[in-house]
């Protein structure tokens, strides 16, 4: 199925594996997603990806991470910013801090994607795709 969204629909399939407790997720893999799935990785959010399949039908199995002996999931939120329809860009020095500083940002910068602090550290400032936290 084509979205032409696809990291809203990458961010809604996160959160709806997280809400019946799966173990993995799998999303269709383009640059983009796989950036992101990188960033929530290093931050700790998701324990691992992997790409499966072959040609058109490339997907990332997203593994989800759960905290406690209720599984609660570690992804509280996720929130996406900018939107087809309505960008949202921020210079380097009007970053956006969640929860001051609990979560993160992802920001879409011409180094790549990164976090908000990664973003502040490089004096970078980027398109705002999504809050997680």
């Amino acid at each position: 199925m084509a979205a032409n969204d696809t990291i809203a629909d990458m961010l809604t399939r996160i959160r709806n594996a997280n809400l019946a407790r799966h173990q993995t997720t799998q999303v269709p893999a383009t640059k983009m997603t796989r950036s992101i799935a990188k960033v929530l990785r290093e931050e700790g959010f998701i324990a691992d990806f992997e790409e499966a399949g072959e040609g058109v039908t490339r997907n990332l199995v997203i593994s989800l991470k759960y905290k406690g002996k209720n599984r609660q999931p570690l992804i509280n939120t996720l929130k996406r910013v900018s939107k087809p329809g309505l960008r949202v860009y921020s210079n380097k020095k009007e970053l956006p801090r969640v929860l001051g500083g609990i979560g993160i940002a992802i920001i879409s910068t011409s180094s790549g994607i990164m976090t908000d602090r990664e973003a502040r550290r490089q004096n970078l400032g980027g398109e705002v795709l999504c809050y997680v936290w």
